[in-house]
């Protein structure tokens, strides 16, 4: 029988490259709902094309623009986090939560309560919901499979070994269009700068961040949650070609890589596949292209953003809260052109030390300090902008 798909973000990089496997095994995968933040013209595409049985928009403006155009196709549609949050909860094999930001939280933990496997591409949600979220996905028997290169390749290195048997976990990036700049180059930097990755299609926040070595930040805790492994544990090194996605090196010695072309359709396939391996749409490896491969050290004198990562999960479940809500608030300000691609981990630090330690016992725990340091982090802006 096919596996019935949801996938939550269906319009962003991530919900593309899923359509496309999709596409690629029609006898493997139905598409059975779908959901977009506001893109209603390409969501009516996916539509008519993938004929789900529900399609939702988060943009309740958008929900007329939506019905018309869509228009004699027969699919249900609905609008608000109510609506994206009957498509995450569809009754489906494995949804995609592919929601950037943390935005997606709520549609993938309500996934979660429905015991759904998870195709984990929102990294927000173990960053926000830490040991909650792993311990509601236990209670649900929820599974989460991780969708970022990084953390699949981490993911399928872990079954050469036993967890006792893992010395350190290597995280790979990329480095970014800017890893040779100096800070004064960087602080000249504009947003289209910041936007032209050197090998990644993303959205424009992810890219920002992986400009910034947040989203490597980001990806650091994430790792941490989904592997229960010490942070000290988890290392980043700078592999430009970014044809190895990450490594496992165990109490041997030995080094366990994921390698291959950088296409998120192979990760995103493994997640939907999961346990088994079919034939992909990514072309075979070329090691023509490889011979020169690079291992360099991450600059966290020129890019703290990384740095401070490590020392939210220090501060305990709180930490990565107003380091993912700090940063989501910069972002949006250097987009803006409100403050400079320097400040922005200047917010996320200076939001991390204000925000006073809370526990987190549920989600609306999480919740309140996700906009506690929201309105810290304007706070800061506001104080940077005028200077």
């Amino acid at each position: 029988m096919k596996k019935k798909v949801v996938i939550l973000g269906s319009t962003g990089s991530i919900g593309k490259s899923t359509l496309d496997v999709v596409e690629h095994h029609k006898d493997e995968f139905q598409i059975v709902a779908l959901a977009a933040n506001r893109s209603v013209a390409v969501l009516a595409q996916q539509v008519k094309k993938y004929k789900p049985e529900f399609a939702a928009v988060f943009n309740e403006e958008k929900h007329e623009e939506l019905v018309s155009l869509t228009e004699g196709s027969d699919v249900e549609t609905g609008a608000g986090m109510k609506d994206v949050i009957r498509a995450a909860t569809f009754d489906a094999d494995i949804v995609v939560a592919a929601i950037a930001g943390s935005a997606g939280l709520i549609p993938t933990y309500e996934a979660i309560k429905k015991g759904r496997v998870i195709a984990l591409a929102n990294k927000e949600t173990l960053v926000m919901g830490g040991q909650f979220i792993i311990d509601e996905a236990r209670k649900y028997g929820a599974a989460l499979l991780p969708v970022d290169s990084e953390h699949s390749a981490v993911f399928q290195s872990l079954l050469a070994g036993k967890k006792v048997e893992i010395r350190r976990i290597i995280l790979t990036a990329s480095g970014g269009p800017f890893y040779n700049y100096t800070l004064d180059d960087l602080k000249k930097v504009k947003p289209a700068d910041a936007l032209k990755h050197p090998v990644w299609d993303m959205g424009a926040k992810i890219t920002i961040d992986s400009s910034s070595m947040a989203n490597k930040g980001l990806e650091v805790i994430e790792a941490v949650r989904l592997f229960d492994i010490e942070p000290d544990k988890v290392e980043v090194v700078i592999h430009p070609q970014s044809f190895i996605h990450s490594m496992v090196e165990y109490t041997d010695s030995s080094i366990i890589a994921q390698m291959g072309e950088p296409d998120m359709r192979t990760p995103i396939q493994y997640a939907l596949t999961y346990p088994d391996r079919i034939t992909g749409r990514v072309k075979p490896f070329s090691f023509e292209n490889a011979y020169n491969m690079q291992f360099l050290p991450p600059k966290n004198n020129i890019f703290p953003a990384l740095d401070l990562a490590y020392h939210a999960l220090k501060k305990g479940e709180y930490g990565p809260i107003c380091y993912n809500a700090a940063d989501e608030i910069a972002v949006e300000a250097f987009m803006k052109e409100i403050i400079s691609f320097t400040d922005i981990p200047v917010v996320i630090e200076e939001t991390l030390e204000t925000i006073d330690s809370s526990t987190v016992s549920n989600i609306d725990d999480i919740l309140k300090i996700d906009s506690s340091a929201r309105k810290m982090a304007k706070e800061i802006i506001k104080k940077i902008s005028v200077i």
